[in-house]
């Protein structure tokens, strides 16, 4: 969003040049860059894109794996697996997208032995680059990437590796098995010395472990019934894609960031997906809130169980007012979002639009139309 208050979720190369980068407040970057145009996120636009690199980039190798909305990954075979092979296919990926999206459009291609050393090799030339690391070239081609350079090491875990007298991706290598798992603190130091040399190591697929929704609020809405009427919404947004993905919640956790002062809650309710019983819960927290200057507002579940592993208490409401939740998406579904919507959050019922979150692909539909960029491009020209 255009405002002062919230941050840059990602930065053109002339941008980058006044230092501003993903993360720089909104603020900030105008005074470090007087004249910065300001474009506000259109997710819509950029999941239309996403399908259309997939879409070409497919018609090439067939798709492995969609790891984000900007990262895909492709299993080579046979005599694909030769480095000039392959480096032919990556180079008519390239050629493909520059001819039917345009020239504004680039990507970098790592080809390795496995997914996370191609991953590794795409930072290696950027933008636009092309690398092939082969198991000779290791650890040699990598060992002038910092360790934060490698996906999966932040600053908090660069610190912990240097406390283990870790300092650069060349003692990465040099370190044995039992060393990274004791560096890493987990069994994912062991599967790093693995990844590193080339192995695919697979992971579990984890359940999702929680649901949240948060909304920076507009200047109109910093204020104590704002709050509560971006709250409502949030909640309604938040329900409907636990109903959508078959989720059951026992824990609400609402937070509200102020720049004098915030305020959370912690909350235990019955198994539930029912909007009605969550703003029965929100408005009883309401009572005690205690925020000054209010800047953000968010939800989120936890403890999410499929219905099946939920045994709703037999005198709960929220089993009976299912049929309700149910008609209410039926509507809106038929009809477009907020055909049917709760009336405490009429002001803010536009506000807290869907976002494309880190490894998310997909935008939530909450009726028909809804984040479809025919939809989003009529809105506006229509301005």
């Amino acid at each position: 969003y255009d405002h002062d208050s919230t941050c840059v979720i990602a930065s053109s190369q002339e941008a980058r040049k006044f230092g501003i980068k993903c993360g720089t407040n909104i603020g900030e970057a105008k005074r470090m860059c007087p004249g910065l145009v300001v474009v506000g996120a259109t997710p819509q636009l950029y999941k239309a894109y996403h399908e259309a690199l997939r879409e070409i980039a497919q018609g090439v190798l067939p798709e492995e794996k969609v790891h984000s909305i900007d990262e895909m990954s492709y299993r080579l075979i046979g005599d694909e697996c030769r480095p000039a092979t392959a480096r032919a296919l990556a180079t008519q990926i390239k050629s493909e997208i520059h001819r039917r999206i345009g020239p504004y459009v680039t990507c970098s291609i790592g080809i390795a032995p496995n997914t996370f050393l191609a991953k590794i090799a795409t930072e290696i030339e950027k933008p636009n680059g092309l690398v092939v690391l082969e198991p000779g070239d290791l650890p040699g081609r990598v060992s002038e990437l910092k360790l934060t350079d490698l996906c999966g090491i932040n600053t908090r875990m660069a610190r912990r590796l240097n406390a283990a007298m870790i300092f650069t991706v060349k003692d990465l290598y040099g370190a044995s098995s039992k060393d990274l798992r004791l560096a890493f603190g987990s069994i994912m130091g062991e599967r790093w010395w693995y990844l590193l040399r080339g192995q695919e190591v697979t992971s579990k697929e984890e359940e999702p472990k929680s649901l949240s929704h948060s909304h920076v609020l507009p200047p109109e809405l910093r204020n104590d019934k704002g709050v509560r009427e971006v709250l409502v919404r949030l909640l309604q947004k938040a329900s409907a894609r636990l109903r959508a993905e078959d989720l059951w919640a026992s824990t609400m956790h609402i937070h509200v960031i102020g720049k004098i002062k915030s305020w959370e809650q912690h909350l235990k309710l019955p198994p539930t997906q029912d909007t009605v019983t969550l703003n029965d819960h929100l408005f009883r927290a309401w009572e005690i809130r205690n925020f000054e200057s209010p800047l953000q507002a968010g939800v989120c579940f936890a403890n999410l169980r499929h219905a099946e592993h939920v045994t709703p208490s037999l005198f709960d409401p929220t089993v009976e007012r299912a049929k309700l939740n149910n008609a209410v998406d039926s509507l809106n579904g038929r009809f477009g979002k907020n055909t049917v919507y709760v009336a405490g959050m009429k002001r803010a019922k536009d506000h807290a639009t869907e976002k494309i979150a880190f490894n998310k692909t997909w935008l939530f539909q909450e009726g028909k139309g809804d984040n479809d960029w025919s939809t989003k491009a009529a809105e506006l020209l229509g301005r």
